[in-house]
């Protein structure tokens, strides 16, 4: 067992307990509603991480089965998306932002040799970036839905003064659009002074050096806010287009 990695065990599950009744019993007191979802969604992570964990030694060996694997993150990533902003029924539009965005960002780390091009490397860098690219996405769409909702006046003032829609969206929309990045532009930030991020403690804990961590770390901080810059902006254009329209259009 390595020294420095997660010690495994007992002890490791009853921590586990102890937080997950933490966070379930301060959500509770504070009257937030939300403490079932702290529970389910626990549960839901200890046996999708454990399921994950099984099936990784054998994806990480192939590379049809790495394939297989990153889309199936990117539709689980799509129908997460979707939900969240409340249009299920057309999800495909999701999964276009996340692979704009996602898609290019890999493809540029993979080809250059910057990490190595296996699939032990490229899950998790895709992984990172994926759940990067549907944050920006769930979080682009929503702002942009509820300005376009709650600022219909506004909206309809632009279209009075010649703005045509797409121009219209755009023009009322750009700034809500971009307020998802700002979590991570404050973890770009912050990075090393506030926080030490997964993939830092990650190469850490694998026994890599502060160099290696540090490295890696800019990589994936830079990185993800490639691709969250072009999910949130075809977000902006799938509404500024009308491939997504505001809850009070729909039909």
């Amino acid at each position: 067992m390595s020294t420095t990695g997660v010690h495994f065990g007992v002890t490791f599950g009853v921590v586990l307990v102890l937080l997950t009744l933490a966070a379930a019993a301060v959500t509770a007191l504070a009257g937030l509603h939300v403490w079932r979802a702290v529970v389910t969604a626990t549960l839901r992570a200890v046996a999708q991480l454990a399921l994950v964990s099984a099936i990784l030694a054998w994806v990480l060996t192939r590379w049809g089965a790495t394939a297989g694997f990153i889309a199936l993150m990117v539709l689980v990533a799509t129908a997460t998306s979707a939900r969240r902003i409340g249009r299920q029924r057309r999800a495909w539009w999701a999964g276009t932002a996340i692979v704009a965005g996602a898609g290019p960002v890999l493809a540029l780390i993979v080809a250059t040799g910057t990490v190595p091009a296996k699939p032990i490397a490229v899950v998790p860098i895709a992984g990172i970036l994926v759940g990067g690219a549907m944050t920006a996405t769930s979080l682009s769409g929503r702002h942009v839905m509820d300005t376009l909702v709650g600022r219909r006046g506004e909206f309809e003032a632009l279209l009075s003064l010649g703005f045509v829609e797409s121009m219209a969206v755009r023009e009322l929309c750009r700034i809500p659009a971009g307020r998802a990045l700002h979590p991570a532009l404050d973890q770009t930030r912050t990075v090393g002074l506030v926080t030490l991020p997964g993939a830092f403690v990650g190469v850490l804990l694998g026994g890599g050096s502060p160099l290696q961590a540090g490295a890696t770390q800019l990589l994936v901080l830079i990185g993800l806010l490639a691709a969250e810059g072009i999910a949130a902006w075809i977000v902006l254009e799938l509404f500024a287009q009308g491939v997504i329209q505001p809850r009070h259009e729909r039909g």
